[in-house]
Formats: structure tokens, sequence, C-alpha cells
């Protein structure tokens, strides 16, 4: 279980998120949820490592900890809303080269990636190149390269929102099937019929603070 309290962050002298008390129970999915320009991917960021709160506590399995630490550690994993892989770089390579960095055989990491390629319907895609791939096969890719690190957290940054309406269920059974596996997940959205079909818990993030639902 991750712990949050007290989380507060400004830009520019403007708070946008304070007083921010979040807890991501272990095997459930969180949605976090609110307005545009609430604050819900700076706190995804905050929580994944990539931008420092002002202040607040981070609580891991009741030690106290900071988000730099989990990330390093490998246990949170991030998907990001542009997906970001790397053009010059092969679907296989592009899930294979965080794994291989950390230390990671090639032969293990190269495994782990076809694995996770037959897992998500992808097996012949290992060759290819970003370009020549759909919206919804990216997507998918980017799970597969946060997931070939084995995070026991993921989170996800508004990932129906680069897809067409008709791939919202394919994320969604493939949220809920990683759910059945035990993943602990956070999904940032504005869709809230989204979020329910997803969702253990939400978690609704205004522009001053959140509440639990």
């Amino acid at each position: 279980m991750l712990e949050l309290k007290n989380i507060a962050k400004s830009f520019n002298n403007q708070a946008v998120l304070a007083d921010i008390d979040l807890t991501i129970e272990d095997h459930k999915t969180l949605a976090i949820v609110g307005p545009s320009g609430a604050g819900k991917t700076t706190l995804l960021r905050i929580i994944a490592g990539l931008s420092p709160a002002d202040s607040g506590e981070f609580t891991w399995q009741n030690k106290s900890t900071t988000p730099q630490q989990l990330r390093k550690d490998g246990v949170i994993g991030v998907v990001f809303q542009g997906f970001e892989l790397f053009p010059n770089m092969t679907v296989l390579k592009n899930i294979t080269l965080a794994p291989t960095l950390q230390g990671v055989s090639a032969t293990d990491a190269e495994k782990r990636a076809r694995d996770l390629l037959e897992q998500l319907d992808l097996p012949d895609q290992a060759d290819a190149y970003p370009f020549s791939l759909s919206g919804g096969q990216k997507q998918r890719i980017a799970i597969a390269r946060a997931l070939a690190l084995k995070p026991e957290i993921l989170l996800y940054d508004e990932p129906t929102s680069a897809l067409d309406p008709n791939l919202r269920h394919s994320v969604a059974n493939l949220i809920n099937a990683f759910k059945a596996q035990g993943m602990t997940q956070v999904v940032v959205t504005h869709d809230m019929e989204f979020a329910q079909e997803v969702a253990d818990t939400t978690f609704t993030v205004k522009k001053l603070g959140g509440e639990r639902s």
C-alpha cells in the first residue's frame, strides 16, 4: 500500500495541489479524476517521481520513502499519455532497453518482451517501428514497456485520450485483466464512464485539493 499525506505543489506561486491525502491499495485500480487543469497529471507525476512535491510524506508498505526511491527500486512503472516510444528503435528494442540498462541480460529481457507481446496480442510486431503502428498498438507497446520492469504499481496518464473511441473498451479490458492478475494500478482520466469501468475507487482532484469517493 502506498500512502500520500499532505501533498502540496505550486507553480509560479500558484497552488495546484494542497493537502492531498491519498491511499493506493494493493491489487486495486484507483482512478484519479477531475476537470481539466485541476492537477491530475501533476499528481500522477509526483507519484511517479517525475516531479517533486513541495511538501508531504510518502509511505510504502508502512515505511517512509520517496517516489524517486520507489521508481529507482522498480516499484512504479508509467504509461505516458503520448506513449513516448523511441521512433528509431524497433518495438522489441523499445521494450528491452530499460531492463538491459538495469542489468537484466539481453536474453532474459527479450524473453520477457516477447512474452508480453504475446499477452498483448502483438507477437508479430516485435521488429516493427513505432511509425507503422496504430494508436491502439502504440498504447499496448507502451504498456508492455512499462511492464517489462515488473513494477508493483502501474500508472497511466489519460490512457484513452489518444485513441479512437472504439478502442476505449479494449484498454479497459486490458486494465481489468491486469487487475485480475494482481496488479496495482492508478489511472488518470477525464472520462468518468471509463473510470467507472476500470476503477475500484476514484479520487477527485479539485483546484486546490481532492476527495476520496
